[in-house]
This record gives structure tokens, C-alpha cells and sequence, in this order.
């Protein structure tokens, strides 16, 4: 599919308010290092590789899952109408495998979907940041594990990705959770656990990621590509509404 670019006053305001920023930080010596932060999917690519891997683990019979796995996944996502348990469980279902085992078959996951469909002007974008001196994290709801190798893709390491995981023991994968669930208020948590600082630069496509963009500091840019009968929609609409709303940067890519 054939993605809208960014209007010429995006990327105006994006390139102007980080080189505005530089210059201030060359000035002051004690000035904190500038941070962008991307969500993951729907935001940098047009699907959704923490599902993709779960869909993968399920076809090649990688793990013992319940009976109708996505069933028991959804089931959980509306327990007390926090689904974070659910992003939870799908790293604790690889409980007792070796990290870079599980590491190989979420890279077979994203070359099962190749080419990947990523947002041209995203991927552009986060080469500005990097010409830039920028530090970039990608910041997911999914587990952290199947995201990384669609991070690598853009030229990030995995260092560079936050997500969703659990304690890995001598190579081997537990069950315990490790750090902050990164959804909602988790992701700017996460990113100021891991940086100490807030994100100049926020985006993301839904409502889980507006606590993200409503804590940086600067710019905060919403995006969205869903079709009207896609489960994404509302969200990303709503998202769209709280932009437009606020005088925030927001694209429709479709």
C-alpha cells in the first residue's frame, strides 16, 4: 500500500523545534539529552508484530497453549478491563526456553511477513533523528522480544526497545515479570526508568499511547492508517479527535 507522506508543516515544525533545541543544549552545559519516542505497531509499521509472533508461536506449535489460544489471550485482555496480564502472558508462555531460541523464532515470525509495511515517513523520520544525534526508543505494548527484530530494521538495536518482558535467568526465560508493563502510563515510565528523562518527541496511533505523548515535552504526534472496519479505528480516531483537540501534530497515513 501506497502511505501519505507527512505535510511539508510536519516536518517544518519536527526539524525547526529539534535543531532549536540542540542549539540550546550546545549553549547549556547541564541540559538533559533529547529523546524521541515511537509506539510500535500501527505507529512505525501497518501491523501488529507482537500478535504476529503469538499467531507464528501458535502455527509452528512452539509452545503448550490453552485450547483456543487467541480466545484465552482475548478472555484476559477484559479481566477487570486491564489487559495487561495479557501482554504478560504472552512472554510467559515461552517460561523455561532460552532466550535466543525465542529470540530466532520471532525473527522467522517478522520474515514470515516481509516485506514488513512500514511507514516510509517514520522510518525517514527516525533517520533524521539519528543524523541528529537524537536518542530513539520504541516504546510497545508487545512483548519486547518480538518487536526487535522490526527495530532492526530501522537501525535500532535492541537496547533501543522497550517492551513487555519477563526475567531471563542464565539465558533461560521465567515467569516474573521484568520492569514496567509498557502500556499507558507504563510507557513514559519506562522510557524515564531507562533514560531519566522525558521524550521531546511522542508518537503513537492510540489511546494507550496518549499518556505518552501527553508527557513530552515538546512535540507529540498521533498518526493513524486503520480502515473504518478494522478493530483499530476507534481508537486511533479518538486519538486523532484529542490531536486535533490540543493543537497537536497528526497524520492520517491512508
Amino acid at each position: 500500500m501506497k502511505y501519505k507522506k507527512f505535510s511539508p508543516e510536519i516536518w517544518s515544525q519536527i526539524k525547526n523545534t529539534t535543531k532549536e533545541l540542540k542549539a540550546k543544549n550546545i549553549e547549556n552545559a547541564n541540559s538533559s539529552p533529547l529523546v524521541a519516542a515511537f509506539d510500535a505497531d500501527g505507529t512505525l509499521w501497518d501491523t501488529d508484530l507482537g500478535e504476529n509472533f503469538f499467531q507464528y508461536t501458535i502455527n509452528q506449535r512452539l509452545v503448550d497453549l490453552p485450547p483456543s489460544p487467541w480466545e484465552h489471550y482475548l478472555e484476559m485482555k477484559k479481566l477487570n478491563n486491564d489487559p495487561r496480564p495479557a501482554y504478560l502472558w504472552l512472554a510467559q508462555i515461552y517460561k523455561g526456553l532460552n532466550i535466543d531460541l525465542v529470540k530466532k523464532w520471532s525473527q522467522e515470525a517478522i520474515e514470515s511477513i516481509q516485506p514488513l509495511p512500514l511507514f516510509q515517513e517514520q522510518q525517514d523520520l527516525i533517520s533524521f533523528f539519528k543524523d541528529e544525534g537524537i536518542s530513539i526508543y520504541i516504546i510497545t505494548a508487545s512483548i519486547k522480544w518480538a518487536v526487535e527484530p522490526g527495530a532492526k530494521l530501522l537501525g535500532l538495536s535492541q537496547s533501543q526497545v522497550l517492551g513487555v518482558k519477563t526475567k531471563v535467568n542464565n539465558l533461560i526465560i521465567s515467569d516474573e515479570v521484568d520492569g514496567t508493563i509498557t502500556y499507558k502510563e507504563g510507557k513514559s515510565e519506562a522510557l524515564k526508568q531507562t533514560t531519566g528523562h522525558s521524550a521531546f518527541f511522542a508518537s503513537g496511533n492510540s489511546e494507550g499511547d496518549l499518556n505518552l505523548l501527553e508527557s513530552s515535552t515538546h512535540l507529540k504526534l498521533a498518526v493513524s492508517a486503520a480502515n473504518r472496519d478494522d478493530k483499530l479505528f476507534k481508537t486511533e480516531f479518538r486519538l486523532q479527535q484529542i490531536a486535533e483537540q490540543n493543537n497537536w501534530l497528526h497524520h492520517r497515513f491512508i
